[in-house]
């Protein structure tokens, strides 16, 4: 792989997306680390696509000792009933915008913006917690396990959120 270089040395080569790479290999290694499912699952992917866009967009993974110190910063932005998918669409279009302008020259952004329509696009399977609860509230046994359909960022966002905390 050739290095990126934007000073028109290059040779007009392959720009590497490297600071998405990165983002997703932290983003793998915390839910490796926190073992909460098998890597060939679709949750996991979920898991690991949302954390790799929280890391992504939050100006980037920066390596050793900076990612723990930046790891306090995921966890608010995963954390339950944070405004994250807000975050990550307002983030993405000042990318979008940024990389008109640079006449498409980010290699990053085609695969960020492909992760985001995944998790937006695809539903997963999953257990209906706001069900769960209202059964608990009632003292019914859910022993069914209500399950709906849900967007896989919202089954990947507490993924993460968890193995951020299990780190």
């Amino acid at each position: 792989m050739r290095p990126e270089r934007t000073d028109g040395t290059s040779g007009g080569g392959l720009l590497v997306p490297m600071a998405w790479m990165y983002a997703e290999y932290i983003a793998d290694e915390l839910l490796r680390t926190g073992d909460l499912m098998p890597p060939t699952t679709l949750e996991y992917r979920a898991g690991r696509d949302a954390l790799a866009l929280t890391i992504f967009l939050s100006d980037g993974a920066v390596g050793g000792p900076r990612v723990i110190a930046r790891m306090d910063e995921w966890r608010l932005l995963t954390e339950y009933g944070s405004s994250w998918r807000s975050w990550v669409c307002e983030r993405l279009d000042a990318l979008v915008a940024a990389d008109r302008v640079a006449e498409g020259r980010d290699p990053d952004l085609p695969l960020a913006r492909s992760a985001w329509r995944w998790l937006e696009e695809t539903e997963l399977l999953a257990a209906d917690l706001d069900a769960v609860l209202k059964e608990e509230r009632r003292g019914i046994d859910g022993e069914d396990g209500v399950q709906v359909w849900t967007p896989a960022w919202e089954l990947g966002l507490p993924l993460g959120h968890l193995a951020i905390h299990l780190y």
